[in-house]
């Protein structure tokens, strides 16, 4: 079976989840609940052994690759996947979950030695690195974009939550399922299945009036696509 699936994310990524759902057969609808601004911000890596990015869009924002630094340590899968396309040498993948990939970071030889640097979004304010401090690692962060709720959601998105019989909203965050309640804000969401890559990226949408609220198993693009085949099964 094959349901209409708002995606949610924001762009580019969204694209990205779109193609992956076309080519899975499903019908997907875009309807970014956030969009990305640059804060021109000028970085300096000087002395940075280490990036951490808990977002493919902050390596997406980062200018250019630096053979300076001789690790890159990402949050999850689709992060590891964007920091190896940018060209990006010395990966470690973590799970999806950033409280994680802190603590891995601590246990890690590197992190007693390395200079790290977290490169997010401003609103990520610096909790990671907090961790990472107070365990004695080297670290400090770097806001390189914003990110900006939209005021409604898209004109198809809109007309599936009137319309469809059934139809899927897929959340990425917890800020975005937020922003996209809010731009949704007088529609009926009785039709709505909530699948969602964490149970707090579902959180916002809980209450909402969905049939269902399915979360991954583990924070993770593929695990996001396991829970909607499951959710649709269950149907």
């Amino acid at each position: 079976m094959s349901l209409p699936v708002i995606v949610t994310r924001a762009q580019p990524g969204a694209a990205e989840t779109a193609a992956r759902l076309k080519s899975a057969g499903h019908k997907p609808i875009l309807s970014p609940a956030l969009t990305l601004e640059p804060l021109g911000a000028e970085l300096d890596l000087a002395g940075v052994t280490d990036l951490v990015f808990t977002s493919a869009n902050g390596v997406r924002y980062l200018p250019s690759v630096s053979e300076a630094v001789s690790r890159v340590w990402c949050v999850g899968e689709a992060t590891a996947d964007a920091a190896r396309k940018a060209g990006w040498a010395g990966v470690r993948e973590g799970n999806g979950n950033a409280v994680e990939l802190a603590a891995h970071i601590i246990a890690a030889p590197e992190g007693r030695t390395g200079v790290f640097l977290h490169i997010a979004n401003e609103a990520a304010a610096g909790d990671l690195v907090a961790r990472l401090t107070a365990a004695g690692v080297n670290a400090r962060f770097a806001a390189l974009y914003r990110t900006v709720p939209i005021a409604a959601v898209s004109d198809a998105a809109a007309s599936a939550l009137t319309r469809e019989t059934r139809v899927v909203i897929l959340a990425h965050s917890a800020k975005g399922a937020a922003a996209f309640r809010n731009a949704a804000r007088g529609l009926d969401f009785r039709r709505s299945i909530v699948v969602a890559i964490s149970e707090a990226a579902s959180g916002p949408l809980v209450g909402c009036g969905a049939r269902a609220v399915v979360n991954a198993a583990y924070p993770s693009e593929t695990a996001l696509m396991e829970a909607l085949d499951a959710a649709i099964l269950a149907l």
